[in-house]
């Protein structure tokens, strides 16, 4: 279900995570988090996979990339920038006084139809394109997972896991470049609406409360 890239991509970013929030704890913390950050990624990864699975396509993990900078055809950079690794370690230092409050959003993904599939399951060509309808479903699908699982790592007692779940939730809501949001924004603005009250709402709880 995961290629030899996507694992990859998914060790690396889980690796920089932990490391962005838990910098200056202990060893101990840092642990806590690599096994806490890998199953917030898997829950949010595997939900789009099922969902695209639905939808007759198959999506890949990657890493995001900045590409350009402006809208204009020329303001772009010579290099795709690695936002994904980078800023969770920038806002570490900006953040510095929440804690485990970094920046989360660090994968994306592409996705396209299995034509001849699609064509035996639905009817020729019934999901041989992907519209941007069914991008913000499969986009949505982790969302809803992580704040599912926020839910129940709060009910068992694991309050930094159900917190952590909820800032991927938050960062990946946010309608810009190639993350999420922007994918569920352009979908559906009416579901991303819905999402963005729901993670800001469990985003203030987990401050307040947790």
């Amino acid at each position: 279900m995961l290629n030899k890239k996507e694992i990859i991509n998914i060790i690396i970013v889980t690796i920089i995570l932990a490391f962005a929030i838990s910098l200056i704890e202990s060893f101990k913390i840092f642990l806590y988090a690599l096994l806490s950050v890998f199953l917030v990624i898997l829950i949010n990864i595997f939900a789009k996979k099922i969902i695209s699975f639905y939808f007759d396509s198959e999506i890949e993990i990657k890493l995001w990339e900045i590409k350009r900078y402006g809208f204009k055809a020329h303001q772009h950079f010579k290099k795709s920038f690695p936002a994904g690794a980078f800023l969770p370690i920038i806002s570490k230092i900006v953040l510095f006084p929440f804690n485990s409050f970094v920046w989360m959003a660090s994968l994306v993904f592409d996705v396209k139809a299995k034509i001849y599939k699609a064509a035996k399951r639905h009817g020729l060509y019934s999901f041989s394109e992907m519209t941007e309808f069914h991008l913000g479903l499969i986009a949505a699908a982790g969302i809803f997972a992580n704040l599912i699982f926020a839910i129940i790592g709060y009910l068992l007692g694991f309050s930094e896991f159900a917190r952590l779940n909820i800032y991927y939730a938050f960062f990946n809501m946010l309608p810009i470049s190639d993350l999420d949001g922007n994918k569920i924004f352009f979908g559906s603005i009416i579901l991303w609406s819905f999402l963005a009250s729901i993670t800001l709402i469990a985003l203030l709880y987990s401050f307040l409360l947790v």
